[in-house]
C-alpha cells in the first residue's frame, strides 16, 4: 500500500504532565529506585509530545497533575473510552489507586461506567474502529484481571477479544501490541500465550510483527493516527517495519518516561467521543 493511501485521522487525546514525576517504588521491571529521574527533562520530552501531536493537527487536553501520584503522567492508563462510553479505571497496586478518582472527574459529561475489576485502562485496551465492526483487544495477565474483559464488553458495547500476556516486561498491553490504524496492528508475538498469538495471527494476518528488541526499546509503545507513528527515538529499527509497512515514522525523546516504564503511548489517552 502506498503512502497516499495511509490517511491519517484527527484524534483527541488526553495527557498529564510530569511535574510530580519521580521513581519511588517498583511495580514493573523498568523501575529503578536507585537512579534518580531528571524531572525537569521529562517535563521537556513530555512537552515535545504533546507539542508533536498538536503540530499533527490533534487536539490534546491536559489533565492537572495531582502531587503523590507521580505515575500520572502515564494518562493512559486512567480509562477507556469508545464511542462517547468511558469504562473506568481500577489499578492493581495502591500506589496508583488515587488516580481513577483524577480520570474519573475528567468524564464527568460522558456516559461514565465505575469498574468492579482490576483494569489499568487503555494500558490494557486497544480499539480499532475499523476492524470487524469495531472490535477491542484485551490484556491480562500481569494488571488487568480476565473478568474486566467482559465486564469491558458490557459497558462499551463492543467485542473484547482477550489476549493473555506472559512476559513480564511485558506487563501491558501498550507495551507489546498497538493499532496503526483503525484497521490494522503491530505486535510481539513472544508477549503473548501460544494461544493469543493464533488469535491475533487469524484476526490480524496482515499486522506489522515486531521483536524482541523492538518491545525491549518500547518500540510497540506507540501512539498512530493512521498515517504517523510516533515512536521514542530507541525504537529506530521499529521505525523502519513501520515505514516498510507505509506509514510515516515520527520520533520523540522520551528517556525519562521510560525510568518507570512507559514511553509515548503510556502518556497519551485517546479520547473517543460519540
Amino acid at each position: 500500500m502506498s503512502h497516499m493511501e495511509r490517511m491519517p485521522r484527527v484524534r483527541t487525546y488526553l495527557m498529564c504532565p510530569p511535574e510530580h514525576f519521580t521513581v519511588e517504588y517498583a511495580i514493573n521491571p523498568w523501575m529503578d529506585t536507585t537512579v534518580p529521574v531528571d524531572a525537569a527533562l521529562a517535563v521537556k520530552q513530555w512537552d515535545l509530545l504533546r507539542t508533536t501531536l498538536v503540530d499533527l493537527g490533534h487536539t490534546v487536553h491536559v489533565l492537572d497533575p495531582v502531587a503523590g501520584l507521580p505515575d500520572m503522567v502515564y494518562a493512559a492508563n486512567g480509562a477507556f473510552s469508545v464511542d462517547g462510553r468511558v469504562y473506568g479505571a481500577r489499578f492493581r497496586y495502591p500506589q496508583r489507586a488515587a488516580e481513577a478518582a483524577a480520570h474519573r472527574d475528567f468524564y464527568a459529561a460522558w456516559n461514565f461506567v465505575a469498574p468492579e475489576h482490576v483494569n489499568e485502562g487503555e494500558g490494557d485496551f486497544a480499539y480499532l474502529p475499523g476492524a470487524y465492526g469495531g472490535v477491542i483487544l484485551a490484556g491480562h495477565g500481569f494488571r488487568t484481571e480476565p473478568a474486566a474483559h467482559a465486564e469491558a464488553q458490557e459497558a462499551l458495547g463492543r467485542p473484547v477479544v482477550s489476549l493473555r500476556l506472559v512476559d513480564p516486561a511485558f506487563y501491558h498491553l501498550d507495551t507489546a501490541l498497538a493499532a496503526l490504524d483503525d484497521h490494522n496492528i503491530t505486535y510481539y508475538p513472544g508477549a503473548f500465550s501460544q494461544s493469543a498469538q493464533r488469535v491475533l495471527a487469524q484476526l490480524f494476518p496482515d499486522a506489522v510483527l515486531a521483536d524482541r528488541a523492538d518491545a525491549e526499546a518500547f518500540g510497540l509503545n506507540l501512539v498512530s493516527d493512521g498515517r504517523n507513528v510516533i515512536l521514542n527515538t530507541e525504537a529506530t529499527a521499529m521505525a523502519h517495519k513501520v515505514r516498510a509497512a507505509g506509514y510515516e515514522p515520527v520520533h520523540v525523546e522520551l528517556t525519562e518516561l521510560k525510568r518507570g516504564g512507559g514511553s509515548v503511548k503510556c502518556a497519551v489517552a485517546e479520547l473517543r467521543h460519540a
